[in-house]
């Protein structure tokens, strides 16, 4: 199968390329370093024409709703009406676990972008994931000794499990709203912060700071944990400590 992937060169776009081309089928990258502007449509017709599926993970990093709202909504939007003017059979989004119950800016443009989806015309599937094991190291990553790390209750995700699963669904048949994805183990964003950069050799004093309002509480008691039955990730959490300690 030829299957286009938004935001190919990205965390779980890179796992996801790898995944197709292991699998012997053809991955083509909807990037702006691939010729693709996703926010403009620039270059994407071309790129799409001939895809038999889509795999949607194109991201923005932000906290406001506005910005994130205006990204999904673009980017989305441009991607179904190319999907859907190519005869593309299938489009598989990845979303997040929680995003319909906590009032976070860039999780009400992941909801929008769910209804676009949803409303778009093209057979789709929508994969919900937890936080990736990656999700503290960009704060961790910056100059200052002393890091603000969210109260964020979760069951993380390694990135290629979920790799792995949005592959799955763009090889089989359109699913609608998928069984959520998460990890093994319930962590605390915080303690996953502080295990990172000792596994990093990294010296950072990490800060717990609770959001305000009804969305800090949300977070940090359980509101982006997955309801019922959901898929769990083989990977653990102490498997990637121990990949970052041997790199």
């Amino acid at each position: 199968m030829r299957v286009a992937v938004a935001g190919g060169t990205g965390l779980v776009g890179k796992h996801v390329v790898a995944e197709l081309r292991d699998a012997g089928h053809t991955p083509v990258v909807l990037a702006r370093s691939h010729g693709v502007d996703l926010t403009t449509g620039a270059g994407l017709a071309e790129k799409l024409s001939g895809s038999d599926a889509v795999i949607d993970v194109a991201n923005i990093v932000t906290t406001r709703r506005k910005t994130a709202v205006d990204f999904f909504s673009r980017t989305t939007g441009h991607l179904i009406a190319a999907a859907r003017a190519g005869g593309v059979a299938h489009l598989v989004t990845l979303s997040i676990v929680g995003s319909d119950e906590v009032d976070f800016g860039y999780y009400v443009g992941k909801r929008a972008q769910e209804e676009l989806v949803r409303a778009g015309g093209v057979p789709w599937t929508v994969v919900r994931a937890t936080q990736f094991f990656e999700f503290p190291e960009p704060l961790l990553d910056g100059a200052s000794p002393v890091v603000m790390v969210p109260r964020m209750l979760t069951r993380p995700v390694a990135a290629r499990d979920v790799a792995e699963t949005l592959v799955e669904h763009a090889l089989g048949d359109p699913a609608g709203m998928a069984p959520e994805i998460a990890g093994p183990d319930q962590l605390d964003m915080v303690d996953m912060a502080r295990r990172i950069a000792r596994a990093r050799g990294r010296r950072r004093l990490v800060v717990p700071v609770t959001l305000p309002g009804k969305v800090g509480k949300a977070m940090a008691t359980g509101g982006l944990l997955p309801r019922g039955e959901y898929l769990r990730g083989r990977r653990t959490f102490d498997a990637h400590l121990a990949s970052l300690g041997a790199a």
